[in-house]
């Protein structure tokens, strides 16, 4: 066998931390004229396709931005890698709402709407309400939190009351909507719903507490195709609606004002003198729309997968992001990027493993597909954090972070959970102090911002914080780990975690390896990788590798061994011929003594084996986790100290002497 189908790992410097880089080459970005620039409006060039190019002498010269605070910014904003946290509905969740209530409101593709409760640290279950016969198309929550609105396919229109979470008033809609928002200041005497018709270009404004069923108002040539998306600008107190053919339109709820804009509130006269002609010019249309706090911007995500920031008050796009396939294309192939400093290489944060990307582009497809025929449930969004300095959108790739002023990824949340495509996001920044009448009352509480996510064809719902997840407790996989079964599972999903439960009570549950600078102690994670546990119990068992030596080891990254050559050719599995990889989101190389599986690329895998000394997440995605030291990591760090030759074989053979299993 040659040198270069060794099995192992690559031996690099993990700069993963380094999420301040503008690593994301697909943000585009062009100089504005002097007079804009004051007012922070760098218009993209939408010519940019998002590939590196040298820059001029004009544009090198000048300053960077730069956001002062920002890691205070940040500190508000969810960090983990992975969710710590998914609950379930019984079919697809489709949306998802945040109230400054400390309410969470979650709705799905069956009709039901849940009530979550926000504490301390995560969410508890409120109430579940059976609201709808169809589909829940539109989920709007009000300014001042405190009312819920669901429309449905059913043709019905659900009022709820917040803090009591109870279902106060309820209309038969005579037709299909298809948007809802409401269009009321906080404090308003009179709430206001205003209600879309998927069929027609109406309209219709509500009062919720109405007993007639019947709208205040109709506008009937406001739009001249059936609206699809609508939102309130409060600060502004303003309406911005968006029809089938991409037309915007600001509009007023003050019938006072004849429900026409107050001028003072926008910096333009005609909408040719803006940039709101943007959709209908590129013949597409968004997907959703979203505004900042303080609503002097908004931000969509169009059909064509470009996410766009505009200035409300000019109308002016502000940023534009392209998160095309081509341009993710481009992106997966980017090689790192050379120090200027002559330190190490800047990571491309966004590369996945070529087979894992290759499934993630087949899904992206998928969903491509759907929303192109007008499935709102496949559709993703783009929201703003508190500050209206940040956005966030889920991608391929994982939850993109955006720092508007530096224009740069400043974090990817969720990038090594596999099989899981994010879409609608939700994000709750504020403080909970708990409840004294249920006992979790805290007087120090801290911020714990939390983002709430669905996922495309999954019927959970995901939190991201700043915490990672804890390892699951052994026993009961229904019951533990992170993905909380709050509802029945389908039988699919049953027999699938009790077939792998029975399967990893036949295997070994720990090892103790005997060598000859001592004893090292293996928790097996058999529930989990049952085949790479298998593959090693069953060697372990039979002597396999008693005599083995430690054939490479390197100072700061990890010791290998598990080669009857000793030269990291050799080696095969218990079954005669490689297997696959598994690799699972909750089993990661975040952490030293991680026991993972050598290979020579994806599904190679045969009898060697790895424990890491440092974490080494660039391993992600590459090794399979299969087990972790819980007792002996001084051992495994004195055979880390032995000299090498330049091979990284030890100058004095350290073997493993016999490997005790235990059921």
């Amino acid at each position: 066998m040659s040198e270069s189908s060794k099995r192992g790992i690559d031996h690099g410097h993990d700069d993963d931390g380094d999420t301040g880089r503008n690593l994301d080459k697909r943000i585009k970005t062009e100089e504005a004229e002097e007079a804009e620039e004051e007012r922070d409006l760098q218009v993209p060039n939408d010519k940019d396709n998002g590939e590196p190019s040298s820059s001029s002498s004009s544009s090198s010269s000048k300053k960077p931005r730069s956001l002062a605070f920002e890691k205070l910014y940040m500190d508000q904003l969810p960090n983990s890698d992975m969710y710590e946290q998914s609950l379930m509905h019984r079919d697809t969740v489709t949306h998802i709402g945040v109230s400054v209530t400390d309410y969470i409101i979650t709705g799905s593709v069956d009709g039901h709407i849940k009530f979550w409760k926000k504490l301390p640290e995560g969410i508890e279950f409120v109430k579940h309400f059976r609201a709808h016969l169809g589909a829940v198309c539109g989920l709007t929550i009000s300014p001042d939190g405190l009312l819920l609105c669901s429309i449905a396919a059913d043709q019905s229109m659900k009022i709820y009351d917040v803090l009591t979470f109870d279902m106060i008033n309820m209309f038969k809609l005579p037709y299909i909507p298809s948007a809802c928002t409401w269009i009321h200041k906080r404090g308003s005497a009179r709430p206001i719903v205003a209600v879309a018709d998927r069929a027609t270009s109406i309209v219709r404004l509500y009062d919720p507490s109405s007993d007639q069923g019947e709208p205040m108002h109709s506008f009937t040539k406001l739009h001249r195709t059936p609206v699809r998306l609508m939102a309130y600008n409060e600060p502004y107190d303003t309406v911005v609606s968006i029809d089938t053919s991409g037309l915007i339109e600001y509009w007023s709820p003050d019938p006072s004002r004849d429900y026409r804009v107050d001028e003072a509130m926008i910096d333009f006269k005609m909408k040719t003198e803006t940039d709101l002609y943007e959709f209908a010019k590129l013949k597409t249309t968004p997907v959703s729309i979203c505004f900042s706090k303080d609503g002097s911007l908004f931000a969509t995500m169009g059909k064509d997968k470009q996410v766009r920031v505009f200035h409300f008050g000019s109308g002016k796009l502000y940023r534009k992001y392209d998160e095309s396939l081509l341009v993710s294309s481009k992106l997966q192939k980017a090689e790192d990027k050379p120090s200027e400093d002559g330190g190490p290489p800047s990571v491309n944060m966004f590369r996945l493993d070529n087979i894992d990307f290759g499934r993630r582009m087949a899904v992206e497809r998928e969903i491509d597909t759907a929303v192109t025929a007008g499935d709102t449930a496949a559709a993703s969004n783009v929201i703003f954090d508190d500050s209206g300095k940040f956005i966030l959108y889920p991608t391929l790739f994982g939850i993109k972070i955006v720092n508007l002023i530096t224009n740069k990824v400043v974090k990817l949340l969720g990038h090594v959970e596999n099989g899981t495509r994010f879409l609608s996001l939700a994000l709750y920044q504020g403080t909970n102090k708990g409840d004294i009448v249920q006992d979790n009352k805290k007087k120090d509480a801290v911020p714990d911002p939390t983002l709430f996510c669905s996922a495309y064809k999954k019927q959970r719902f995901y939190l991201f914080t700043r915490r990672e997840p804890t390892e699951p407790d052994e026993g009961n996989p229904l019951e533990t780990g992170r993905d909380i079964f709050n509802e029945k599972p389908k039988k699919e999903d049953t027999m699938q975690i009790l077939g792998q439960q029975g399967s990893a009570n036949r295997l070994a549950r720990s090892v103790v390896l005997h060598t000859t600078k001592g004893d090292i102690y293996i928790k097996l994670f058999g529930d989990d990788c049952a085949k790479a546990v298998e593959n090693f119990s069953t060697h372990s068992k039979n002597g396999y590798f008693n005599g083995l030596i430690f054939h490479r080891v390197i100072k700061g990254f990890m010791i290998q061994t598990g080669d009857p050559l000793g030269d990291g050719t050799g080696g095969t599995s218990i079954w005669g011929h490689d297997f696959e990889d598994e690799f699972k989101s909750n089993l990661r190389h975040d952490r030293p003594y991680t026991v993972s599986m050598a290979n020579a690329g994806p599904n190679t895998n045969g009898s060697q084996f790895f424990i890491t000394t440092v974490a080494c997440t660039r391993l992600d995605n590459k090794h399979t986790v299969f087990g972790r030291v819980s007792k002996g990591m001084e051992v495994v760090l004195d055979i880390e100290k032995v000299k090498t030759d330049d091979t990284d074989k030890p100058l004095d053979d350290v073997k493993i002497l016999s490997v005790k299993v235990e059921y």
